[in-house]
């Protein structure tokens, strides 16, 4: 299978758990911040982590992102970077980019300049809710694409006491386990010998048509 190429624009609390996510599902992810710092950390987990000022267009363009699958433009506190990114991003030929705005104009502006969807937190707070309260089978869901969604879903029955290597998840349901969560406590980077306890709730990642199947399997137990 061929791992979907991300670019993140800016590391703040929204782009850095995207990117983080994106990288422990096994995705190839560039992050890109002008703070030296928020690119060192993202070191740590980004297939690359660069530092550039997203207003500066040669070095946009430097990057060379034109064979990414997404690109995810985090910065909407800076308008002028977000705009830059969102711009450069479809002159590459980047065919999705999707922009935080926040603002109903700076939206308007973002899909005007090329931005294929755009996330508006308030929006998307209120259509989240929704969608979660009518999907059962899910604790939580965050959709980062239109087709590519984060959920928390209680354990399937079956699942109880198997590992992730016994189940075999990723090949057989077409989804990445990232973390469990007890109670408030989330534990990441599950071992794949692990034996999975009653109660639990797992955080996945993966296309929305796989998620639905794999809800479907917790409505018939």
């Amino acid at each position: 299978m061929v791992r979907k190429q991300f670019v993140v624009f800016g590391l703040g609390r929204f782009g850095e758990s995207i990117a983080r996510a994106l990288s422990e599902a096994g995705s190839e992810v560039m992050a890109v911040d002008v703070k030296e710092e928020l690119v060192q950390e993202a070191s740590v987990y980004a297939t690359q982590a660069i530092k550039a000022d997203m207003t500066d267009v040669e070095v946009m363009r430097s990057l060379g992102i034109g064979d990414m699958d997404v690109a995810i433009v985090a910065v909407a506190s800076d308008m002028e970077s977000s705009i830059m990114a969102t711009i450069l991003a479809k002159e590459a030929g980047v065919p999705c980019v999707i922009a935080k705005a926040n603002s109903e104009m700076h939206a308007k502006i973002l899909k005007k300049v090329g931005a294929d969807k755009i996330i508006l937190p308030e929006k998307e707070m209120g259509e989240h809710l929704a969608r979660t309260l009518v999907s059962g089978n899910f604790v939580d869901i965050i959709e980062l694409t239109s087709d590519f969604s984060m959920a928390e879903m209680p354990i399937p029955k079956d699942w109880i006491g198997k590992s992730l290597i016994q189940l075999n998840i990723r090949n057989k349901y077409g989804i990445n386990v990232i973390a469990k969560k007890t109670g408030d406590k989330v534990q990441i980077n599950l071992s794949p010998t692990e034996l999975l306890e009653e109660g639990i709730t797992l955080i996945v990642l993966g296309d929305n048509k796989c998620l639905e199947k794999i809800g479907k399997k917790n409505d018939n137990q």
